[in-house]
């Protein structure tokens, strides 16, 4: 026992070494080469303290998970949206559903700031707030019988601000759902490579579903050798369908790309769980993880020079040409998913509470998927930050400040104090067999480049070509994931909305309801998503610029309804595991969404902004972004209803937090008043592992129960 005690203490003290001596080579160097490899292991190093002690610590002290309590899978299992799934396809379920497009994107736009902003951020955030609200989430939904965010807070919060959470949470879920369409539909558009291999995954899924609940029940080991293999030989094949004939069959369309998405939505949100959506899900996370753990390696053995600047000038100007806004509080609000994200905690009150075995596998699926998602936030940021800075401004710059061509672009971007010439800008688009990669805004393109510089340093640069392909279509798998299972968990919001009135509709299961609230949900998010396609001002595009700030109100709501479930639950003393986090995103988020309202500057403000553009149409005259006059008119209109929006979603905001603070300050005065809606207890009939590796007490548990009795 002394033995394994000093070899514990030997392995932790190394870890705590290693991310120690990477945060401080980024904090202290001045000037220096800083080689990418340092991010890394700051971030690894970091994320398994977090995981090892404080995960744990909240998962056993603070929420007191109990192994022998039946969940809602068990006691409500019916094969359509309750079904005990196995820890290790729950996970690359629920690690699916939550990484969307944020933790590419955002971390890339994020490094117009530098390098050590949004490292800072990623890291301390997830393990102070984006995990624990992740996972105490999906205990309280669990021990709910599922329930989603906005129900929770309806019979916890009470009526007035529950019904503030519930039209907040799908509002902003709608607008979620149309921005992850966007980016997919602008990902696969023209790609017969991308549109192929996510297509193949759907057959692959729908196998793997029926192998595991019909062929060889339990056999995960074999479902996922056949999974990956098949998985393997449709990304191959889709190259290969690239450059044949049978291209112009998958070459789609933007239009024709929305109405299939619409049709897979509402197809994958109605049938039961175990048949498409969770062997997808864990299917892609595959390709998932072992993408950005080979990226890591690719970082550690290329050890590629961090090239961005570790704080830019930006940070305090406020004036950067890929976002207008200062440090604080736009760096947190544009990072979102990658260290805290309102949209999990949908996620963990929607598909994955009525699917988990056991309350124990909520540390590992709720705080260490959003590990892995952080991961995949550094990795973006890695990418991002290796690039030329020249070539990172002239991507992510729009047309309108840097021109259409390489010479104006090489002219402006010097301007900013990051030169680069049009000769260099002409063959870093050529090297990766694309036009032009001037303005190609979104984050996407970028993350693209920079894993082709990574993967290009280890296999020869003959390949870079191929590697930025495939991350193009890397990055559309990985958000269409989130979109299925997000739009099941609209389905499911829309439903406990509804059952408020109809009674019926309170059963999730209830074929009329399920497809019904289906239809609906894929018919909203579906008409932004087809308008955005049409119209380049209307539409989603419309609600872009407030996807950042909705993501984190939600994330407020999550921690509000929390923070009141520790204080009515008798664990007033561990109130700030969630509590702190809450303030600090309450603070950000209502700061960012009072400056995007109220902002005297155009570039920040929607109001000012819609001012701009309304004298400018009263003077007859057109700015950029509008090519013509109805453009005008349409970015005034827009300027309008995110002006509007922001500020109302923000109020409704305001509304939970302040009803949750008067819950928790009555419950402390008069205990007795408090009612908790958690389900009886129920004894558990499953035997299940608490983490992805039994201990050696849970094998000896699973062996006894296995073991015949008698003589």
């Amino acid at each position: 026992m002394r033995t394994a005690n000093v070899r514990t203490i030997v392995i932790w003290t190394l870890v705590a070494l290693v991310g120690a001596v990477g945060w401080s080579v980024l904090a202290l160097a001045r000037g220096e080469d800083v080689s990418a490899a340092w991010m890394v292991a700051a971030a690894l190093g970091s994320y398994a303290i977090g995981y090892r002690f404080y995960s744990k610590f909240i998962a056993y002290k603070v929420l007191k998970v109990d192994a022998t309590r039946a969940t809602p899978a068990e006691r409500l299992n019916n094969g359509i949206d309750f079904h005990p799934t196995d820890r290790r396809v729950l996970l690359g379920h629920h690690f699916a559903a939550i990484a969307g497009a944020g933790p590419l994107v955002g971390p890339v736009l994020a490094a117009q700031m530098g390098y050590l902003p949004g490292t800072v951020w990623i890291i301390a955030g997830v393990i102070f707030a984006g995990a624990v609200q992740d996972m105490v989430v999906l205990f309280f939904s669990t021990r709910r019988d599922g329930r989603s965010l906005g129900q929770m807070a309806r019979e916890e919060i009470g009526p007035f601000g529950g019904a503030a959470a519930l039209i907040a949470a799908f509002a902003i879920m709608i607008i979620l759902l149309g921005v992850l369409a966007l980016v997919i539909v602008n990902a696969l558009a023209a790609s017969p490579w991308g549109t192929f291999s996510i297509a193949m995954t759907i057959p692959i899924a729908l196998l793997m579903g029926f192998y595991l609940r019909v062929l060889r029940p339990g056999r995960v080991a074999e479902v996922s050798l056949i999974g990956v293999g098949l998985l393997l030989l449709a990304l191959v094949a889709g190259r290969w369908v690239a450059e044949s004939s049978w291209a112009g069959a998958f070459t789609l369309a933007p239009s024709t790309l929305v109405v299939w998405l619409v049709a897979y939505g509402f197809i994958a949100s109605i049938l039961p769980v175990w048949m498409l959506l969770a062997p997808r899900d864990y299917l892609s996370t595959f390709m998932k993880i072992g993408t950005i753990a080979l990226l890591a390696l690719g970082v550690v053995v290329a050890l590629p020079t961090l090239k961005m600047d570790a704080v830019t000038d930006f940070a305090s100007r406020g004036d950067g040409p890929v976002f207008a806004g200062s440090l604080f509080p736009f760096v947190f609000i544009t990072i979102a998913c990658g260290a805290l994200s309102g949209f999990h905690s949908l996620i963990s009150s929607g598909t994955t509470p009525k699917m988990i075995q056991k309350e124990t596998q909520v540390r590992m699926i709720g705080y260490g998927s959003m590990l892995m998602e952080s991961s995949v936030a550094i990795m973006a940021l890695v990418a991002a930050g290796i690039i030329d800075p020249g070539l990172y401004f002239a991507m992510n710059a729009p047309a309108g400040a840097i021109g259409t061509t390489v010479q104006n672009a090489s002219q402006v971007v010097t301007g900013w104090g990051y030169s680069i010439s049009p000769a260099e800008l002409a063959q870093a688009a050529k090297n990766v067999e694309e036009a032009t990669l001037l303005s190609r805004t979104g984050g996407a393109p970028t993350l693209a480049v920079g894993v082709s510089e990574i993967f290009s340093k280890v296999t020869g640069g003959s390949l870079r070509a191929f590697w930025y392909h495939f991350a193009i279509m890397f990055e559309a798998l990985f958000i269409l994931t989130a979109l299925d299972a997000g739009t099941r968990v609209g389905r499911f919001m829309l439903q406990d909305m509804l059952g408020n009135v109809y009674r019926p509709f309170k059963n999730i299961s209830w074929k009329p309801g399920l497809v019904l609230t289906s239809a609906i949900v894929c018919t909203l998010w579906g008409y932004f998503l087809w308008v955005g396609v049409h119209e380049p001002l209307g539409g989603i595009n419309q609600l872009f610029p407030i996807f950042g700030i909705s993501n984190q109100l939600l994330a407020a709501v999550a921690l509000a309804v929390c923070t009141t479930l520790l204080v009515k639950s008798g664990r007033l003393k561990w109130a700030w595991i969630t509590g702190i986090p809450l303030v600090w995103d309450a603070t950000v988020t209502l700061t960012a969404s009072f400056q995007k309202v109220f902002s005297s500057d155009p570039k920040v403000g929607f109001f000012k902004q819609r001012s701009v553009f309304q004298d400018a149409v009263d003077d007859g005259k057109v700015l950029p972004p509008a090519k013509s006059m109805d453009d005008m008119h349409t970015v005034v209109t827009n300027s309008t209803v995110d002006g509007v929006l922001t500020a109302v979603l923000a109020l409704l905001i305001v509304v939970v937090i302040a009803d949750a603070l008067r819950v928790c300050v009555r419950h402390l005065r008069r205990p007795a008043l408090s009612t908790l809606s958690e389900a009886p207890y129920v004894e558990s009939k499953i035997l299940a592992p608490a983490g992805l590796i039994p201990t050696r007490e849970e094998k000896e548990e699973a062996r006894d129960a296995v073991a015949p009795t008698g003589v």
